[in-house]
């Protein structure tokens, strides 16, 4: 089993926690937005809170261990890596509970390209104990707006994960899986499953608009965050998201590795 200290040894070599690839100035860019309700960063979830720019940094600095330093504005943010740590027990003592449970579990992430291997770990190993992993509206389309305008893409499953893809795109493939933020995804898959009267999931697990539009909906959601995603950490504080594990959500999938054998060893779950 992955010792505690070997984890936040790879945590930090790897950049996951400590300082990060995310930058300071795009951290405050993503609380001024929240602030105003941009939904490009509220990811599907309405605070019920009045959350301003000095609440969300306090917040963030309580969550993650960024600087709380209203005139830090530059340079790399920092996760602390005990907080990575305490939330990945968390996750783990989660998991576990659904395991024991065989609880009908969703997986859903707008980061495919690197954490589809994490979900997809889980998927197996939760499968394995007898959780059913829902896959419903395979192939139905969505038109999310992006930078880019409005673009229309495809709901897809890899290996129990539910990602986008853009229409003709290579399937089963994680690099032509799309990067959103939108909560439309799940929102598809939560009415689906409820029009055809099947069994809803009792955990939602993932990133970015699979849990606020989750946890939104009042579904129990657990997933993981880096420090320009306020959006779950406020979900976690009001307690529409349950669990929210900070780290760099986009370094290299291999990276993950470590955290996934954690994670399943800490759920008493084989891979």
């Amino acid at each position: 089993m992955l010792s505690v200290g070997a984890l936040r040894a790879h945590l930090l070599a790897a950049r996951l926690a400590g300082p990060v690839a995310t930058s300071r100035e795009e951290s405050l860019r993503s609380y001024r937005l929240f602030e105003a309700r941009d939904p490009r960063v509220t990811l599907g979830l309405d605070p019920e809170w009045a959350w301003g720019h000095r609440d969300l940094l306090a917040l963030m600095a309580d969550k993650c261990g960024v600087s709380g330093d209203p005139g830090h504005r530059t340079g790399h943010d920092v996760i602390d890596p005990e907080r990575t740590l305490a939330a990945l027990d968390a996750f783990a003592e989660r998991l576990g509970r659904a395991a024991d449970s065989r609880s009908p579990v969703l997986f859903g992430t707008g980061h495919p390209h690197r954490l589809l291997g994490f979900y997809a770990a889980l998927a197996d190993a939760l499968s394995a104990v007898g959780c059913p992993v829902l896959t419903p509206a395979q192939g139905r389309s969505i038109d999310i707006t992006t930078r880019f305008g409005l673009r229309t893409y495809n709901l897809d499953y890899d290996q129990g994960v539910a990602l986008m893809r853009e229409p003709g795109a290579y399937p089963a493939r994680s690099e032509t899986g799309a990067h959103t933020h939108s909560p439309l995804p799940v929102r598809l898959v939560l009415g689906a499953l409820s029009e055809a009267g099947e069994p809803l999931p009792e955990l939602v697990i993932g990133d970015h608009g699979w849990v606020c539009g989750a946890g939104q909906l009042g579904f129990d959601a657990i997933g993981l965050a880096d420090t320009n995603d306020p959006a779950l950490f406020v979900g976690e504080a009001e307690g529409q998201v349950s669990v929210v594990v900070p780290l760099d959500d986009a370094v290299r999938s291999d990276y993950y590795r470590p955290l996934t054998r954690y994670v399943l060893n800490r759920a008493c779950l084989s891979q």
